[in-house]
């Protein structure tokens, strides 16, 4: 598919996007978030890994739109745990 990111065209590939964040650890998500197999990235930080273009050069709203365009799931914060996930003695000592 063919998008505009910061003013430059690119030809992406939904696979060739998955085959790049793989391995990539996924930064804390503070905005918008895009689920890519299990793990959920910042939509900033995928952009930049695509792209090879520093942050300040996009926006996250041309990342979502070219994410979800290539078939991705896009949040504005990360999805919800259920309850189930979360250990019992989580945040007790307030650390």
């Amino acid at each position: 598919m063919r998008c505009v990111i910061a003013r430059f065209p690119f030809d992406l590939i939904k696979s060739e996007v998955e085959q790049s964040m793989s391995g990539i650890k996924p930064e804390p998500v503070t905005g918008v978030a895009v689920t890519i197999g299990r793990r959920v990235y910042p939509v900033m930080q995928v952009g930049e890994v695509i792209t090879k273009q520093d942050r300040r050069d996009f926006t996250s709203g041309e990342m979502r739109r070219a994410l979800t365009r290539l078939g991705f799931t896009c949040h504005d914060t990360p999805p919800v745990r259920s309850a189930g996930t979360a250990r019992p003695d989580e945040g007790l000592l307030g650390w």
